[in-house]
Order: structure tokens, then sequence, then C-alpha cells
């Protein structure tokens, strides 16, 4: 089976501290989204307030490609409201921890037959719909919970399973290994006659969540759970467009994903959630394929790939050149030739790439901008003749603005 994204940016996402988006943005989110081509979008817990609910219906009812999905808690009112919306995903959860469960003061076979009647409600109400059921911070559950509370919810009608890594507790290739518990766990539902698709939502706590997540997919996960630029609880989740990148280039998966979006995409959510695309986040950050040491640029010039492994394209970029105390020649030619400054001695180049370097001694990069009154200050005359070429050009060059 394809593998399927779901991007909770709308439901986890609103769960960062201080994120909320307001209806009409969540909505153009949602049509980013579904351009971009994730499968499912889980767009928030109707119950919680009514503007939350307004937008799950809303979305639900813009005819997205997508499935629009919404959470839910065992509660029969929980599903009742999110099936009014008219949504085609829906995600139960219930927690099956015996800590949990002796903090509420309650048994495993109660809390499973709830479960399974809630599942059992909504597979009658909408026989359609695609239902999802999550133990809460499923690996650190008792297994036997995990597996009994698994198998009941599938055997009333649920077509996924969620893994949650609540706590981004789990590290490849240690006895946490989220491969090891998917395998395990899709060979055990197996054995009681149960093949739903497993998905695995990954926090980040440790820094590992695509790590994990990729591990789990490579066990046979059918789903990945992620948000744009990885918001969501503490560290958050998985981060969408690095997963996308990698799922795409590295494991060759055929799909539809429109990546050249994701600039856009990304723009419109840090602008609304109010956080800043991190400089070094791999794939989006600005940075990314930013080259700076002189001897990077000198090789980056010749061929990119010496540098870095991922082609910017792919998500509507292109490789950078910082012009900075770390630059080198390579770089402020082929920056002089970009502004079409031509036929200047390699004394004044010299006298200019020393210019550019006291000033990236001071923490700033130089634009192109700067670099013409850069030039002609120090050849002492103006020159009317420097113009931005209006070709392409391999590189461009960081912009301060930005």
């Amino acid at each position: 089976m394809p593998l399927k994204i779901l991007d909770s940016t709308l439901r986890e996402g609103e769960q960062t501290p201080g994120v909320c988006f307001n209806n009409h943005i969540k909505t153009a989110i949602a049509d980013l989204l579904d351009e971009v081509g994730v499968d499912i979008i889980e767009t928030g817990h109707p119950v919680v307030t009514e503007e939350i609910h307004e937008s799950v219906r809303e979305i639900a009812g813009r005819g997205l490609r997508a499935k629009v999905g919404a959470h839910a808690r065992s509660v029969q009112n929980d599903v009742d409201v999110a099936l009014e919306c008219g949504v085609g995903f829906l995600g139960i959860f219930y927690c099956v921890s015996d800590s949990r469960l002796n903090h509420h003061e309650k048994k495993l076979s109660d809390v499973v037959e709830k479960i399974t009647s809630i599942v059992s409600y909504a597979r009658e109400t909408q026989p359609n719909l695609i239902i999802r059921y999550t133990p809460e911070d499923t690996v650190r559950s008792e297994w036997h919970n995990v597996i009994t509370a698994a198998t009941e919810a599938v055997h009333a009608g649920a077509n996924v399973i969620s893994v949650a890594d609540t706590t981004g507790f789990m590290i490849p290739g240690t006895d946490r290994s989220m491969y090891d518990y998917v395998a395990r766990l899709k060979d055990k539902l197996a054995v009681n006659n149960c093949y739903p698709m497993i998905a695995v939502h990954c926090h980040n706590d440790r820094g590992l969540a695509l790590a994990n997540a990729l591990d789990g997919y490579r066990a046979g996960a059918e789903i990945i759970d992620a948000t744009v630029m990885g918001l969501g609880e503490r560290a958050g989740l998985v981060d969408l467009a690095t997963l996308l990148a990698v799922l795409k280039t590295d494991f060759n998966l055929e799909n539809n994903w429109n990546l050249k979006l994701i600039p856009e995409l990304y723009k419109l959510v840090s602008r609304f959630a109010g956080f800043e695309i991190p400089k070094l986040a791999p794939v989006t950050g600005q940075n990314a394929f930013t080259h700076c040491a002189g001897v990077h640029t000198q090789a980056a010039l010749k061929n990119p790939l010496h540098y870095q492994s991922l082609d910017p394209a792919l998500v509507g970029r292109e490789s950078q050149l910082s012009l900075d105390h770390m630059s080198g020649l390579s770089a402020v030619k082929y920056a002089l030739d970009k502004i079409g400054v031509n036929g200047l001695s390699e004394t004044a180049i010299a006298n200019i790439l020393d210019k550019v370097k006291e000033i990236g001694q001071m923490g700033r990069v130089v634009d192109l901008d700067e670099l013409k009154h850069i030039v002609n200050y120090l050849t002492k005359e103006r020159n009317n003749n420097i113009e931005q070429q209006s070709q392409d050009w391999a590189f461009a060059f960081v912009d301060q603005t930005r």
C-alpha cells in the first residue's frame, strides 16, 4: 500500500503555545496542503471551541482531494460533532497504560469496552469513514494493553492503529526502536486476524522524530504524521518539508507531490504562527542551500553537488552564495560578474574582497546592492554600468532584507 502523509498543522500545530490560526488562514493552509499533495489533513478537535468546529466544517466542505480529518475523544458527543462537520477521517484516542488507568481508577476491560463502543458507533453512523484509534503514549504503554485495545478496536471497525511516540521516547538502533515496535505490532495484529494500516506519530523531544518516522516506514507503517515547521507540543513533530524531501530523493517514492509550493506554504504558516523559520532548518531554512566558506564556494561554483546532497530546485529554491568574512576570490569574482562589473585588476578585486571580509567580521552579509557601493567607493569613481544581469544564474546571493 502506498505511503500516506497526514498533516496535523491545523490540529497538533495549534497545540504549540501561542499558535492559533484564524479560520481564513486555516482554509488557506488547507488549500496549500492539498496542492502540495498530502493525503490527510487533520483539521482539529471540533468540540474544543466553536471556532475550531466552524473551521473543520468549512474545510471539510471545500471539496479537497485530501481526506479531511477531525480529532475526538472516546466520547459519543465528540464523534457526533466531528461527523456533523462532514469529515472523512476520524481520529479517536484513549490511553491504556497502567499508570494512566490506575490514576483514573479504571480497569483495562472497561476502557477497551468504551473504545470499541465508540469505534462501532462511528462505523455504524458513517460506514465509509476512515477511523484511526490511537493508544496515547503507545510506546511507553504495556504491550499487552496496546495489543488488546488495538485488536478490539480493529474488530470494532478501526481502519488505522496509530503508534504514538507521545514523548519522543524512541531511539533508533536501541531497545526502543520504532522499527522493531512497528514490525512486532504488525506481526501480532496479524496473528489476531487484524490488518489495519499502521500510522506513526513521532514527537521530537530528543531530536529524533524524523529518524523514528522513517524507521516506522521501513518497518511497514503506511501513514506518517507531520506538521509544517514541525509545530506541535513541546519540541513538536516531524517537519513536513524535510520528510517529503527525504522520501522523494532517498526513498524514491512514486507520488504526485508538488514540493515547489513548500516555500509558499512555509511562509504562510510562519507568518501567522508568529514563528520564524530557523535559518539552519533543513530544506526550508535560509541557510539550507547557502555556501559560505571560500573552499566551499569555489567548489560549489564548479559543481553544487560537491557541497550539497539535495537539489534546491526540488522545493522551489536555488543555491546561494554568501559574501562575508569567510568568502574567497571566486565568490567575489562571481558576484562582480553578476552585477556587470568587468575588467577590474586583480589588486582592485583583492581590495574589494578585503572590504567584504571587514564587513563580514561585523556580523553582516554583503548583498549585491551593497557590493555595487563597495565597488564605486574603492574604485574612486561612479560606475554607471553596474547593472544586475537579467539572465538566469546558477547561484543567487544572500539578501540581507529577507
